[in-house]
């Protein structure tokens, strides 16, 4: 049996309010090609299909559209529910999309059995089980003995999340004898690198659960959440495929994998690179720097390359914030687009506060004298200060002259 594991799609994500969806339709079409060459009989995704629990109908639209590219590649897909994703709304159209040989577990059932799914070759002959196991949420994993106090709900959260693996590994010793068994999950294993992008999940990811307790009941551990794919030190091969497109600056250099298995060779995945279809880009530096770094960006004609601009600087300075302001504003180049920019200053701005002695009243102290203390934190030049002190002056007698 050949296999591709996958996850995090996150279908719908806005990356600073910029659509990732032509990057996903990219990823689909580069991904059917890989499900042809390779003649993959079987595709898993674990988690996480959609970015937002109540996804737009576009991402909904994009999402059957997906599922269809690849249902007619003949190869059976499995797709598990993730955090991100809405139980309800990933289990309503099951059975249609069953009757296309599309399994989808949205959430834990009540009955372990219906995450079983036999995967049959091309004569009828069952040839693995995968259990298809979600996110597991609290009300999946809460017993009543879990007890009162953190420490008590990190340990049943870790038990709860051991027993259901544990028990759907004994299903399938029981059910199916001697017939290799693949296990999907949806969840934060302990000493895994994170991104920025990834949500806490079960108690703010401090119910790390070790990954040693998936235990040996199955020959390998397809897992979601973690969105830089990476192996993970258990009993089986157990590895996060990681997401197949950046999904934050934090990702910019991540190289997106799918994890490609043939099971008649070994449960040891191949890592395949995906291509990057858009590229990340943050810049950091002071305001001359910055300006001369998107100079010298050199044109292309792929996907717009997004940027994430930083200004550093020593003192805080209106003036610089006003002219970086422009400098994003009115940045205009082929193939680039600043999705966010922030700046960082070293030297703080002291408080308003720390300017005066603590027993002087506030009643006391006149506008321009406070106006006056303030733009000495500003690196400004004589003129430029009488320049400021005259429209406040001005801008003062207006508001006076209105009393």
């Amino acid at each position: 049996m050949k296999i591709i594991h996958t996850a995090d799609w996150h279908i719908g994500k806005k990356l600073h309010k910029h659509d990732l969806f032509v990057d996903f339709d990219r990823f689909v079409d580069w991904l059917a090609e890989k499900i042809t060459f390779l003649e993959v009989g079987l595709l898993l995704v674990s988690g996480d299909i959609f970015d937002l629990a109540n996804p737009s109908s576009e991402a909904r639209s994009q999402y059957y559209r997906a599922l269809l590219k690849l249902r007619n590649l003949n190869c059976k897909i499995i797709l598990t529910g993730g955090n991100h994703d809405s139980v309800t709304m990933l289990n309503a159209p099951k059975e249609i999309l069953g009757e296309l040989d599309i399994s989808v577990i949205g959430g834990m059932p009540d009955s372990v059995e219906e995450i079983l799914v036999p995967i049959t070759n091309n004569a009828g002959n069952i040839e693995l089980i995968v259990a298809a196991i979600p996110f597991l949420r609290d009300s999946d994993l809460r017993t009543a003995n879990a007890g009162d106090t953190y420490e008590d709900r990190l340990a049943a959260t870790r038990e709860g999340i051991e027993t259901v693996f544990r028990t759907a590994a004994n299903l399938c010793a029981a059910q199916y004898p001697n017939l290799p068994t693949v296990a999907m999950g949806h969840l934060f294993a302990a000493g895994m690198e994170t991104s920025e992008s990834e949500r806490d999940i079960q108690i703010g990811n401090q119910a790390a659960f070790d990954a040693h307790q998936f235990g040996e009941g199955f020959d390998y551990v397809a897992l979601g959440h973690i969105h830089k794919p990476q192996q993970v030190n258990a009993k089986v091969p157990t590895y996060y495929s990681g997401s197949p497109i950046p999904l934050s600056f934090s990702e910019q250099s991540d190289e997106k994998r799918i994890l490609f298995l043939n099971t008649e060779l070994s449960f040891i995945p191949e890592s395949i690179a995906i291509p990057s279809f858009r590229k990340l880009l943050k810049i950091r530096g002071n305001l001359d720097s910055l300006g001369d770094r998107l100079k010298a960006l050199p044109q292309h004609n792929s996907l717009p390359t997004l940027i994430e601009l930083e200004l550093q600087e020593e003192v805080y300075d209106g003036e610089k914030m006003l002219r970086f302001d422009s400098l994003v504003s009115d940045f205009k180049k082929t193939g680039y687009e600043v999705v966010k920019h922030r700046t960082i200053f070293s030297n703080v701005q002291k408080k308003l506060g720390q300017h005066y002695d603590s027993s002087e009243k506030l009643e006391d102290v006149r506008p321009k004298e406070v106006f006056l203390k303030k733009i000495v934190d500003h690196e400004y030049d004589f003129e430029t200060r009488q320049n400021l002190l005259s429209a406040f002056e001005e801008i003062l007698n207006e508001v006076h002259a209105a009393e």
